[in-house]
C-alpha cells in the first residue's frame, strides 16, 4: 500500500514538473515575429528586439530596411499600446541591427511592443526568460519573503522551528507540495476554470488540490517515515490551510500569470519558506542555551527573533536583477 501511494505521489510530482518544464522550454525559444497582413512573403522580419540600456533598444532584422529614420519605428508600453514613446534617433549597427534611442527611460523588466511602419512589422519586447525566472524566484524567496514581509504561514513557522531536523524536513516537504500544487492549480485555472468562466470557484478548487496532495503525503509519510511524520505532528495537515500555499495560486490567477511566472513564484515561495524555517530553527536552538528572562521564554522570544529576521530581510528591498 505504501509503495502504491509513493508511486502515485511521484507520478503526480513528475507530471507537474514535466508540464512546467515543457511550457518553460516552449517559452525559452525565440519567438519570431510574423509580418502583418498584406506583407509580401519575402519581406524583412524582426529577429530580435531587446533593451540594452535605459534609453536604447537594439533591433535585429533579417533584411535591410528601405527606411531607417525614427519615424519608421514605433515603441509603446504593453499596458498602454496607444501611447507611443518618443524615438529620438536610429543608428545602424553591424549585422543588420539598429539601435533605437528612446526619449524616455525604459526598463528591462517591463514589456513593450515594437512596430515598423514600412514594411508593417510588429514584435513584443519582453524580458529574457531566464532573467525573468531568476527575478521572480529570488524576489519571492528573499525580497518579498512570504513569512518575513507578508507574515503568512506563521502557524507552521512557529510550530515546527523548535528543532532543526523537523524544520528541514518540513521545508523540503512544503517546497515539493508548493511546486506541485502551484502548477496543477495553474493548469486547472487556465484550461478549465477560465475557459468555462468558472473563475469564482478558484478558491474551492485550489483548496481541493492542496487537500488532496497533502492527505496523500500524510498517508505516505505515516507508512514510510513514521519518525518524521511524528515530528511534523498536526502541522503537516495544516499545510492544507497554509496561507502561503493558497496565496501563490491566487496571486497567479489574479495576475493572469504565464507558466514561467507561476513556476518561478511557486518554487521561490517554497524555497523562501524553507529558508525561513531553517534560519528560525537555528536561532531557536541557540536560544535554548541562552539566559532568557522568564517572561520572554517560549513564543515571546520567538516573535522577537522573527522581528529581527524581518528587519534583516528588509535589506534586500530595492534590488533590481535586471541592472
Amino acid at each position: 500500500m505504501a509503495r502504491r501511494l509513493v508511486t502515485i505521489l511521484a507520478l503526480l510530482l513528475a507530471l507537474g514538473l514535466a508540464a512546467a518544464i515543457a511550457m518553460l522550454m516552449g517559452l525559452f525559444g525565440d519567438a519570431r515575429s510574423q509580418p502583418a497582413a498584406g506583407t509580401a512573403p519575402g519581406a524583412p522580419r524582426i529577429l530580435s528586439a531587446r533593451i540594452v540600456q535605459p534609453d536604447q533598444v537594439h533591433v535585429r532584422l533579417s533584411d535591410p530596411l528601405a527606411r531607417s529614420d525614427p519615424g519608421n519605428f514605433r515603441l509603446a508600453h504593453a499596458r498602454a499600446p496607444d501611447i507611443a514613446l518618443p524615438i529620438t534617433a536610429v543608428r545602424a549597427l553591424p549585422g543588420g541591427r539598429f539601435a533605437l534611442t528612446i526619449g524616455r527611460p525604459v526598463r528591462q523588466a517591463e514589456s513593450y511592443r515594437l512596430e515598423i511602419l514600412e514594411p508593417p512589422l510588429a514584435r513584443a519586447v519582453r524580458p529574457s526568460s531566464w532573467m525573468l525566472l531568476l527575478t521572480v524566484l529570488l524576489s519571492s524567496a528573499l525580497i518579498n519573503n512570504f513569512v518575513f514581509t507578508r507574515y503568512l504561514g506563521l502557524c507552521i513557522f512557529f510550530g515546527v522551528t523548535r528543532k532543526r531536523d523537523a524544520s528541514i524536513g518540513m521545508g523540503i516537504t512544503f517546497t515539493v507540495v508548493m511546486i506541485t500544487t502551484g502548477m496543477l492549480s495553474w493548469l486547472l485555472f487556465m484550461f478549465v476554470l477560465k475557459p468555462l468562466q468558472l473563475s469564482f470557484l478558484q478558491i474551492l478548487v485550489f483548496i481541493g488540490v492542496v487537500a488532496f496532495l497533502v492527505q496523500m503525503l500524510d498517508t505516505v509519510l505515516k507508512k514510510t517515515h513514521a519518525g518524521l511524520h511524528k515530528k511534523f505532528g498536526i502541522y503537516l495537515m495544516l499545510i492544507t490551510t497554509n496561507c502561503i500555499i493558497l496565496a501563490v495560486p491566487l496571486l497567479n490567477a489574479a495576475a493572469d500569470a504565464g507558466p514561467l511566472e507561476s513556476f518561478a513564484l511557486a518554487m521561490g515561495s517554497g524555497l523562501g519558506f524553507a529558508l525561513a524555517l531553517f534560519l528560525m530553527s537555528c536561532a531557536r536552538e541557540r536560544m535554548e542555551l541562552a539566559r532568557v528572562p522568564a517572561s520572554f521564554e517560549g513564543l515571546p522570544i520567538a516573535f522577537a527573533l522573527a522581528g529581527l529576521f524581518a528587519l534583516a530581510f528588509m535589506g534586500f528591498s530595492g534590488l533590481d536583477f535586471f541592472r
